[in-house]
């Protein structure tokens, strides 16, 4: 709770050191405020307490996934400087937009009632809405702010509907009750509850761009700033996957039966979408965008296999999944600026030009495949043995198949770095943007040799 305070607090600072023309200050200061907002988070370890008469809990998961969140915002503000410090337009409106999509973030890890999913949901989608058209001049920014608001809105209200409907069955919104309501009448559910379920799966699923409900995520992620679309594909979806689960853990783990199905074809649908789609793309935003959308598909067997090992898994999955997403923006942002084109061709000759940046984005790629002995090896390791211990082996192996498939697009950047030529010049990198992406690299690859430092909720 006091990680969603002070991060709140932050973000209206920093619209008060805007008005106060303290330019210089602002980034400073975010990264100072976020650091707090960390050690905060970290002292509520094993302290779980409720707040609000109990619409609001904090525990170890809630306190671990608020770590990621924090963490991984941070990383995003640090490229921020670089992306934003040509735009002479004020940026604190930005950044406090950003700061206050992490704070309904915090709120979607840490709900004990369904309003209050509603209520983190809002803010972070509004917020998302806002700053996927910051960049007001330009065509595709526009188009993809309207797209993702339409696709967000409609999703919103199948999931508000649900909402409803549970309500209307249990004649609670607080998840213990509605999960003792589903504990007594077990085979007594009237058919709206089913409906009800359905519908929140549905809405969520629009949020984490899961398939059949993905077609937003590629146009939105190309057309908004680059720097948004790292914030996108990172925060929004670690907050959406832990409400998810924290929503499907606490109220329906008890009707499994309802769901599960129909949840795994969800996650089969969205790796192979996903992937298949990714092989035919030529431009890295783009091409990211599908990887995201297969990485929600991994994802979402950790909600599959429920048990007590899957939270921690989805925690490790996703602090993996975002330090190397967040490097491989970071890099694209550079070569964007300076080579004007963000299409794998724009690539070509980096390792000759730039090896540094060729390296860095050469590890992120063979992490999101799933190569050893990196953070996305031991993360998809992790969620395929949760599977396999529920005895979902063959959604395990289609996984597999899915990640051969991801291979393809994953090695083509890679190949037109190391193996094509270019007449581009060598892109200028400062060493502070250097050593941010030598340390987010140390990172992944300490968490790839020892996994076990976020196994832990």
């Amino acid at each position: 709770m006091g990680a969603l305070i002070s991060v709140t607090v932050l973000g209206m600072i920093i619209m008060f050191l805007g008005i106060m023309e303290k330019k210089k200050l602002i980034l400073p200061f975010i990264m100072l405020g976020l650091l707090v907002s960390l050690i905060i988070d970290l002292t509520e370890w094993n302290r779980n307490i409720s707040y609000f008469s109990d619409m609001m809990v904090v525990d170890n998961f809630a306190v671990a996934f608020n770590g990621v969140l924090i963490f991984t915002s941070g990383l995003v503000f640090m490229f921020s400087g670089n992306y934003y410090r040509r735009v002479e337009k004020p940026l604190e409106e930005i950044y406090s937009v950003m700061l206050f999509s992490l704070a309904g973030a915090l709120i979607m890890t840490s709900f004990s009632n369904l309003v209050m999913l509603f209520l983190g949901i809002e803010i972070l989608s509004i917020s998302m809405y806002i700053l996927s058209g910051s960049k007001k001049f330009d065509l595709a920014s526009n188009e993809a702010a309207m797209k993702y608001f339409l696709t967000g809105s409609f999703a919103t209200g199948f999931l508000l509907f649900g909402i409803a409907l549970i309500y209307g069955s249990t004649g609670s919104f607080n998840l213990n009750q509605i999960a003792a309501y589903t504990t007594q009448n077990l085979h007594s559910l009237p058919p709206y509850f089913n409906i009800g379920l359905i519908l929140i799966m549905i809405g969520l699923s629009f949020k984490l761009a899961v398939a059949p409900f993905h077609f937003w995520a590629p146009d939105v992620y190309q057309g908004s700033p680059t720097l948004i679309t790292a914030f996108m594909a990172t925060v929004v979806k670690i907050a959406g996957i832990a409400a998810f689960y924290r929503l499907f853990d606490i109220c329906f783990s008890n009707v499994s039966g309802m769901w599960v199905k129909t949840l795994i074809i969800f996650s089969v649908a969205t790796i192979f979408a996903g992937n298949l789609a990714g092989l035919f793309q030529t431009n890295m935003k783009r091409m990211l965008a599908y990887s995201s959308i297969a990485h929600a598909g991994y994802m979402i067997m950790g909600i599959v296999a429920i048990n007590k090992s899957s939270a921690g898994a989805l925690l490790l999955y996703s602090a993996s999944y975002s330090l190397v997403t967040i490097a491989a923006f970071g890099i694209i942002i550079l070569v964007r600026e300076f080579r004007l084109n963000d299409d794998i061709d724009t690539f070509n000759g980096l390792a000759r030009t730039n090896p540094y940046m060729a390296f860095g984005l050469t590890f992120s790629l063979l992490s999101l495949t799933g190569i050893p002995p990196l953070a996305g090896f031991a993360a998809k390791y992790y969620i395929f043995a949760t599977a396999m211990d529920r005895g979902y082996l063959w959604l395990v192996i289609l996984a597999l198949i899915g990640s051969a498939i991801s291979a393809v697009y994953y090695f083509r950047p890679i190949i037109a770095m190391y193996l094509k030529e270019s007449n581009h010049p060598a892109i200028p990198v400062s060493n502070t943007y250097r050593a941010q992406l030598v340390s987010i690299t140390i990172l992944t690859l300490l968490l790839g040799l020892v996994p076990s430092l976020l196994l832990l909720i």
